[in-house]
């Protein structure tokens, strides 16, 4: 099996599991609207699109469309695996702030019972740490496939992400309070670590 049909297959397996842990969540006592989430959603969702268009060589029919699928470099086997062990990191990232999160994930911004500001954990490194991993995963992702297509699709997703952790953001500090979600936003970067 080649390393992209690898890659895609992790993305599938980690996609399943997570839609089958949704049942895991505590009781939502409030939710943002869905109207709030549009557009950052079909940026995220397009990316995603766009990272899975497979590679196309020699394409003569459609040169327009073949030079977005072309792949722009060719990495050697070794390279690509490496980049297939960053993926499956990047997720066991992802399942380590989800299982650290517990029964307050959801997979809308949402205020569950019992809801606090987690700082420990993957969420003492980001204050988003499921997106820092599905962003790291899409980057790796879109760096094996080495196409305009799927760097486009790494691209998007990124922006798709930031939208949603910032309206995400505002939400859990109208909900948790300023002074607090102020501290841990201090502390603590969004999607990277702070330095120093």
């Amino acid at each position: 099996m080649s390393p992209e049909w690898t890659a895609n297959i992790i993305w599938f397996v980690w996609y399943a599991t997570w839609i089958a842990a949704v049942l895991w969540s505590a009781k939502t006592r409030v939710q943002l609207g869905t109207d709030m989430m549009g557009m950052s959603r079909l940026f995220f969702s397009l990316g995603l699109v766009l990272l899975f268009v497979p590679s196309v060589a020699g394409v003569s029919r459609a040169p327009f469309a073949a030079t977005f699928m072309q792949p722009l470099w060719h990495a050697p086997d070794a390279a690509k695996w490496a980049l297939v062990g960053l993926i499956v990191l990047a997720f066991a990232f992802c399942w380590w702030a989800r299982l650290h999160l517990g029964r307050l994930w959801s997979g809308f911004v949402t205020l569950k019972e019992g809801h606090h500001i987690v700082d420990t954990g993957p969420y003492g490194l980001v204050r988003h740490p499921i997106y820092s991993g599905i962003i790291f995963a899409a980057l790796m992702t879109a760096l094996l496939k080495a196409t305009p297509m799927a760097l486009a699709g790494f691209a998007l997703v990124l922006l798709g992400l930031w939208m949603i952790a910032r309206v995400e953001e505002r939400f859990l500090r109208e909900q948790l309070g300023a002074d607090a979600y102020d501290a841990y936003k201090s502390r603590v970067g969004m999607l990277a670590p702070k330095l120093g």
